[in-house]
């Protein structure tokens, strides 16, 4: 909740620089959840939201037009085939003059209607026919939430790219207990207050990052190389979630065999060496995050293949460039700077010593080991260290992870710009 205040308070702070209000179309569907709709409603209205209602008819035997038309300020549509709401707007104009469609709740039904492409009524048409972001907040009987055919609904949406909310866990109104709760309005308008500040507001606007990701190679001679097992995952995931905050991102990659992320400029290298001197040309930057798994030595490396002989041959190791270090301490340091660390005990311990030591402001730190792979896993757990706490982020997918950080290093800015502006004042 605390998280979706602040992105809400962010929010506001965009809407000043907007020329129009943010616009939400609002699909109520016949679930006794509905009840909780006016109230939700009010929410956008406080926040100077503009919010259109279409209402079901089934829901209409929860809550009537009448109480949203005057909590919204708007006419609330019903009925599809409306001459009336033609003229005025028509179902394909009222599915796209919104920033994001919100549907809460969403019954199992609207949701398997949604899946196979349905249009039985307003609601269907509209969301068939919209081109705008889609969020879905579920609403239903725990054994409805659970069916496998809810469940391939759901990840059927998921692919279309509608963002789905996660039930609550409670008592429900049938008497049950269990997942199918609807969440409250506070938190689907801070839901969709978070939604709107990365990917329609681009919070990060102006913003310019560089993210380091994947191993380094360093030769041993002209066919064999000292590496690790990084993936890139992590890295990449953080770079793309940086580009839809709106950030303009430079990804400087180790060898790794993924893609490069959509609006993401790619630089590629092979050594810290390189990725050191990469770092430093992108200097001046606003956010630098270090994902890489960077090789702390290089040996020297033989101009021809070393043979093998019977004899163990001895390689002569120096020590790689610092490049947490050395842009942390770097006359056009960035103003945020995240390192990432990869250790196989006393997690928190060194990751402390760790931030200290190079003068970063965060460190995201992750464990290597049975339970915690993470180098090429598509899950990790790990902690975010600041100057202030520790926070613990459970096992989830990397591409989450790089959310919740993107999450924080918007924040940071708007904290920032919060300070400087009531030292102003």
């Amino acid at each position: 909740m605390q998280k979706w205040l602040k992105a809400t308070r962010f929010l506001k702070k965009t809407q000043q620089q907007m020329p129009n209000k943010p616009s939400i179309l609002l699909i109520i569907s016949g679930g006794i959840a509905a009840y909780k709709c006016p109230e939700l409603v009010r929410l956008f209205k406080r926040s100077d939201f503009d919010v259109t209602v279409i209402l079901t008819k089934s829901a209409e035997q929860f809550v009537t037009p009448l109480t949203l038309q005057t909590v919204s300020e708007n006419k609330v549509y019903t009925d599809l085939f409306s001459l009336d709401d033609e003229q005025e707007i028509g179902h394909i104009q009222l599915s796209r003059k919104a920033d994001v469609v919100l549907i809460a709740p969403a019954t199992a039904n609207i949701l398997a209607e949604m899946a196979q492409g349905l249009c039985r009524d307003l609601a269907t048409t509209c969301l068939l026919a919209t081109d705008k972001p889609v969020i879905v907040a579920p609403a239903m009987n725990v054994k409805m939430w659970e069916h496998p055919a809810t469940q391939a609904n759901l990840e059927t949406l998921r692919q279309r790219g509608v963002t789905i909310m996660q039930p609550n866990e409670g008592s429900m109104a049938c008497g049950e207990f269990g997942i199918g709760r609807l969440p409250e309005p506070q938190e689907i308008f801070g839901f969709v207050a978070q939604f709107l500040n990365q990917t329609i507001h681009k919070p990060l606007s102006g913003k310019t990052a560089i993210v380091t990701a994947g191993p380094t190679h360093e030769p041993i001679d002209p066919v064999r190389f000292i590496g690790n097992y990084s993936s890139g995952k992590q890295g990449y995931a953080i770079a793309q979630k940086l580009a839809e905050a709106g950030a303009i991102v430079t990804l400087i990659s180790g060898p790794t065999n993924l893609p490069t992320p959509a609006n993401v400029a790619r630089i590629d290298v092979q050594t810290a060496e390189q990725m050191m001197t990469a770092c430093e040309a992108q200097l001046p930057t606003d956010i630098a995050i270090f994902t890489a798994a960077v090789a702390d030595w290089k040996a020297e490396k033989a101009a021809q293949k070393i043979k093998k002989t019977g004899q163990t041959p001895i390689l002569n190791l120096n020590e790689n460039p610092d490049i947490l270090k050395t842009i942390s301490q770097h006359k056009n340091r960035p103003a945020l700077v995240i390192g990432f660390a990869a250790e196989t005990e006393n997690l928190e311990q060194n990751a402390i010593a760790k931030r200290l030591r190079k003068g970063c402001d965060w460190i995201v730190a992750n464990e290597i080991s049975k339970a915690n792979p993470a180098f090429g896993a598509d899950q990790n757990s790990c902690l975010l260290l600041t100057k202030d706490a520790t926070e613990t982020w459970r096992t989830q997918s990397k591409v989450d992870i790089a959310q919740k950080l993107v999450e924080k290093v918007t924040l940071f800015f708007y904290d920032s710009k919060s300070s400087k502006e009531k030292d102003i004042a």
